[in-house]
């Protein structure tokens, strides 16, 4: 699944970021969600954010080939990496619980903050 974005002065720019639709997990196993992307994760961070139902959205971090970053209260919880032959980005959970149920969205950091971002989802379930 994909979501293609982001106006250039030359015409429209696209990017494809491909993940699983949803995913449906025991909790505390571990979580596994893999995002490939169509450009070069060595250029662009690619962020993780989550959304409960009914909630607002939670940064999870962000990660290229030279450097992490993540929001404290879930750097226990979750790790990022980068695989750049196959330009992927993983999100790793690890003791998720069904509070930890959302939509995973990985997104694209534009250079440009004037372009929109592009990003894509996966809906994780965490049930007995």
């Amino acid at each position: 699944m994909f979501f293609c974005c982001g106006f250039i002065f030359s015409g429209v720019h696209c990017e494809e970021l491909t993940q699983p639709a949803s995913m449906t997990v025991q909790p505390g196993q571990p979580l596994t969600i893999s995002c490939k992307v169509s450009y070069s994760v060595g250029s662009y961070y690619t962020a993780w954010i989550r959304q409960p139902a009914g909630k607002t959205l939670e940064w999870i971090g962000m990660k290229y080939t030279g450097g992490t970053h993540h929001k404290d209260s879930l750097k226990n919880k979750f790790s990022l990496t980068v695989d750049s032959s196959s330009n992927t980005v993983t999100l790793t959970g690890q003791n998720l619980q069904t509070e930890d149920t959302a939509v995973y969205y990985c997104a694209r950091l534009h250079s440009d903050t004037n372009h929109h971002q592009t990003y894509t989802k996966t809906h994780s379930t965490f049930k007995q």
